[in-house]
């Protein structure tokens, strides 16, 4: 498990203004824990496309957004990230729930295919990422920072496990 308080703790570091996405099995303790927060605010979405629309409208006036979806709605996200967050070079970082990742173990059952996809997607479409697999990685999310102002493009932290 990875902590939501050190996830936020990282999130309060760098700023961060609005936390948007559509919540899963992963993320949910997160976003409640989000959903509390006082300087944080969350914004639901009703497509991960429409995430990276909105997020980058934010950041243009002013605000310090960060994207929190599944890997199947990066997937379905596709365009919209390509048409936003990427050709207007917004350094916008995204926690990426990592589904089906142990299915990808050698002799696991092939249940889901969406981790199949997932990094080679990432990869042809040149975004930077890092996986967070316990809270031992939580500086990850510092490097993914640094890393989207460097490049003034999104970055990805990949949550491999669930938060907790």
């Amino acid at each position: 498990m990875i902590s939501a308080a050190k996830i936020i703790a990282a999130l309060e570091r760098h700023g961060v203004t609005h936390v948007l996405g559509v919540p899963d099995n992963g993320s949910c303790v997160l976003y409640e824990r989000l959903w509390d927060h006082d300087t944080i605010e969350v914004i639901l979405t009703s497509r991960e496309g429409e995430a990276y629309g909105l997020a980058s409208g934010l950041y243009l006036g002013g605000a310090h957004p960060l994207v929190l979806i599944q890997n199947t709605g990066f997937l379905e996200a596709g365009d919209a990230l390509r048409g936003t967050a990427y050709n207007m070079g917004i350094p916008l970082v995204m926690l990426v729930g990592y589904r089906g990742y142990a299915t990808m173990a050698p002799g696991a059952p092939r249940v889901d295919t969406a981790a199949t996809f997932f990094e080679p997607t990432l990869k042809a479409w040149n975004i930077p990422y890092t996986a967070m697999h316990t809270d031992d990685d939580s500086g990850q999310i510092d490097a993914a920072f640094a890393k989207a102002q460097e490049t003034s493009l999104p970055t990805a932290v990949l949550l491999v496990a669930e938060t907790a």
